[in-house]
C-alpha cells in the first residue's frame, strides 16, 4: 500500500550508558562483512551473530541481536522455524526495555511480515495491534504500523477494516502536522474505496486530496509523487468505467507529471517531521506504473502498436529493476503488463507469442502463491481467449467456467460472461445456457457494472446473436447502439467489429451500397489497430461485394488481401498449436503445470480461419 523510506542507525551499545565492547564491534563487523560479500556468506554471518550470545550480553544487545539474526534468517535462508524463534524473542525482550523504540517496532513489523508469509495471519494481527497501541509517541513507527495492518486487512479482502485504519492514520498524521503523510493515508483509502465501488465516498475524498496536494508547499519530489498517486487513481477509475476518451486529459497530466519527476534530483535530505518519513513508490517504480496505465489505455482504445511500444519499454525497465530489487510489486506490474499485451497479440494475429507469454505468467505465478491467487482468474480468462482464437470452443468454455469460479471482481466477471456468451453463440446449440447468461448481462436493464466499454460489448453480443438467428432489424438496433457508445469513447475495436457485422447484414439483405459504406471504414480501422480477424472478415466481404457489383479489379485485389490474411493466420495457428504450451488449454484446476510436453501437430480445425 505504501513503502517507507527511512534510516535505521545501528546502535551498538552493550548497555545504555557504556561504550560498545570491542568483542561486540568485532562480531558485528564480521557479520556485516559476510552479509554484504558477493556472493553473501550467510552461514558465516549467522555464526558471528550467534557468537554474541556466548558473552551473555545485556538485554538491549540481546534483543537487537535476536532481531538481526531473525531478519537475516528470514530474508536469506529457508530456516523459517529458527527465524521465527529469534524474531519472537526480539519482540518479547524489547517490550521490557524503555526507550528502545526502533528495535521494538522493527521487531513487531518484521515478525508480522514473517507470520503473513507463513500464512499465520491471525498471529500477525495481535502483534501489529499491540505495536500500534504502544507506538503513539513514535510518529514514524505509528504511521508505518498502521499502513502495515491496513495492508494486511486489504490482502484479506477486509476493506472496511483497512479503510478504518487508514482513516485513523490520516487523522493522526494531521495532528502530527504532516499533510504529506495525511494525503498518503487518504489516497490509500481512496484506492480501497474505488475497489469497493463506493464512488459516493471516493469523489469528495479525492477532491480533498487534490486541494491539499495543490496547496502543499513541500519537497518537490514528494509533491509530484502525491500527484502521480492521485492521477493514477483517476486514470484507473476512468479505465475501469470503460471511458477511454474521457480519460485522455487526465492521462496526459499523469505522463507530464512523471516527466517532471524524472528531471528532479532526489536529494537524500530527510524530512524533519518523523511522521513524514515515507514515500509512495520509488521514482523508477512510478515510471513503470505510468507505462502500465498507458498500455491499459492503448489496449482498450485499440491502439495496439502503441500498447506494444510501451509494454516493451516497461518490461525492459522491469528487468533492470528486478536485478537490484526483487520486490513483489515488480512481479505484479510484470504480470499485469503481460496480461494486457497477451490480449493485444491475440487481436493482432500473434497467437504463438501470446501463448508463450501466457506460459511466462504461469511461471511468475508459480513463484508467488499470492500472485497466483490474485491472477488465477485472469490466467484462465486469457487461456479462454486463446482457445477461441484457435477454435477450441470446448476448452474455451472450460477455461471461462474455471475463471468465473475464481473471481469476485464484477468487471472481470462481466468480461468473462460476455466472452463465454460468444462461445455459446458460435457453438449454436447451447440455447438454454446462452439465454441464462444474456439475462445477467442485459445492457438495457440492470447491467451489472458501470463500465461503458463492457455495456457496449454486451450490445454487440446481442447484435451478433440476432444476426445468427436471422433477425436483422433487431441486430441492426443493437449494433447501432454499440456504435453510438463506442464512438463516444473511442473504442476502436468495438467500432470496427460493429461496422463489419453491419456491413455483413446489409450484404445479406442485398443493400450493397450501404454494406460498402460499413465495410470500407471497418477495414481502414482494423488496419490501423491492427485487428487481423476483422481484416480477414472485411476483405472477404469486400471480395464478395465487388464481385456482386461487377468490380472485377477491386474484387481481385480484395481476394488477394483475403488470401494474405488467411495465410498469415494459418501459419500462426499451426505454430501456436504445435507449441508444448498449447497443452495449457487442458489445465483448469490447481497450480499451472510445470512441465509441458510438445504437441505432435495442430489438433484443431482451421475452418474458422479460412
Amino acid at each position: 500500500m505504501c513503502s517507507c523510506k527511512y534510516v535505521i542507525v545501528a546502535t551498538v551499545m552493550a548497555a545504555s550508558t557504556e561504550a560498545p565492547e570491542p568483542w561486540y564491534l568485532a562480531l558485528l563487523g564480521f557479520a556485516e562483512h559476510f552479509r554484504t560479500s558477493s556472493p553473501p556468506k550467510i552461514r558465516l554471518c549467522v555464526h558471528c551473530l550467534q557468537a554474541v550470545f556466548q558473552f551473555k550480553p545485556p538485554p538491549r544487545v540481546e534483543a537487537r541481536t535476536h532481531l538481526q539474526l531473525g531478519s537475516v534468517l528470514y530474508r536469506h535462508t529457508k530456516n523459517s522455524e529458527l527465524a521465527q524463534t529469534h524474531l519472537e524473542k526480539a519482540w518479547f525482550i524489547s517490550q521490557q526495555i524503555s526507550q528502545f523504540d526502533d528495535v521494538k517496532f522493527e521487531a513487531a513489523s518484521i515478525l508480522s511480515e514473517f507470520y503473513c508469509q507463513q500464512n499465520l495471519v491471525d498471529s500477525a494481527k495481535p502483534v501489529l495491534r499491540k505495536a500500534i497501541q504502544i507506538s503513539q509517541q513514535t510518529p514514524y513507527w505509528h504511521c508505518r504500523l498502521l499502513f502495515q495492518l491496513a495492508q494486511l486487512h486489504a490482502l484479506e479482502k477486509d476493506l472496511v477494516s483497512a479503510c478504518d485504519l487508514l482513516g485513523v492514520g490520516a487523522e493522526y498524521a494531521r495532528v502530527m502536522g504532516s499533510e504529506y503523510t495525511r494525503v498518503l493515508f487518504l489516497l490509500s483509502k481512496g484506492m480501497l474505496l474505488l475497489m469497493e465501488r463506493k464512488l459516493s465516498e471516493v469523489h469528495p475524498l479525492l477532491t480533498l486530496c487534490g486541494t491539499i496536494v495543490e496547496n502543499w508547499q513541500g519537497n518537490p519530489i514528494q509533491k509530484e509523487s502525491l500527484r502521480v498517486f492521485f492521477l493514477v487513481l483517476h486514470v484507473t477509475h476512468y479505465l475501469d468505467a470503460g471511458q477511454v476518451k474521457s480519460v485522455k486529459p487526465c492521462l496526459k497530466q499523469l505522463q507530464q507529471c512523471i516527466q517532471t519527476i524524472s528531471t528532479l534530483h532526489d536529494d537524500e535530505i530527510l524530512p524533519t517531521n518523523p511522521a513524514a518519513l515515507f514515500h509512495w513508490l520509488p521514482k523508477e517504480h512510478m515510471c513503470v506504473l505510468v507505462y502500465l496505465v498507458t498500455v491499459m489505455h492503448s489496449m482498450q482504445a485499440g491502439y495496439l502498436e502503441k500498447a506494444q511500444k510501451y509494454t516493451d519499454k516497461a518490461l525492459m525497465q522491469l528487468e533492470k529493476l528486478k536485478m537490484l530489487d526483487n520486490s513483489p510489486i515488480l512481479s505484479m506490474f510484470q504480470v499485469i503488463l503481460l496480461e494486457h499485451i497477451i490480449m493485444c497479440r491475440l487481436v493482432t494475429g500473434h497467437k504463438a507469442t501470446a501463448l508463450q507469454e501466457i506460459s511466462q505468467v504461469c511461471q511468475l505465478c508459480q513463484q508467488s502463491p499470492r500472485l497466483f491467487t490474485n491472477h488465477a482468474a485472469q490466467l484462465h480468462t486469457l487461456l479462454g481467449l486463446y482457445c477461441i482464437s484457435v477454435n477450441c470452443m470446448d476448452n474455451a468454455e472450460a477455461q471461462f467456467t474455471a475463471a468465473l469460479q475464481m473471481t469476485t471482481h464484477q468487471e472481470l466477471w462481466t468480461f468473462i460472461v460476455t466472452n463465454l456468451a460468444s462461445v455459446y453463440i458460435r457453438e449454436g446449440n447451447r440455447h438454454q445456457e446462452l439465454y441464462s447468461l444474456l439475462e445477467r448481462i442485459n445492457p438495457d436493464h440492470n447491467f451489472p457494472v458501470s463500465s461503458h466499454c463492457l455495456r457496449a460489448a454486451a450490445f454487440y453480443i446481442r447484435g451478433l446473436l440476432s444476426f445468427f438467428q436471422g433477425r436483422y432489424n433487431e441486430a441492426k438496433r443493437f449494433l447501432r447502439e454499440t456504435l453510438k457508445m463506442s464512438n463516444a469513447e473511442d473504442l476502436n475495436r468495438l467500432t470496427a467489429c460493429s461496422l463489419v457485422l453491419l456491413g455483413h447484414i446489409f450484404f445479406v439483405l442485398g443493400n450493397h451500397r450501404e454494406s460498402n459504406n460499413m465495410v470500407v471504414p471497418a477495414m481502414q480501422l482494423a488496419s490501423k489497430i491492427p485487428d487481423m480477424s476483422v481484416q480477414l472478415w472485411s476483405s472477404a466481404l469486400l471480395k464478395d461485394l465487388n464481385k456482386a457489383c461487377g468490380n472485377t479489379m477491386d474484387a481481385h485485389e480484395a481476394a488477394q488481401m483475403h488470401q494474405n490474411f488467411s495465410q498469415q493466420l494459418l501459419q500462426d495457428h499451426i505454430a501456436a498449436c504445435s507449441l508444448p504450451e498449447h497443452n495449457l488449454i487442458s489445465w483448469t484446476d490447481g497450480l499451472p503445470p510445470v512441465q509441458l510436453q510438445p504437441q505432435n501437430g495442430p489438433t484443431t480445425s482451421l475452418a474458422s480461419l479460412l
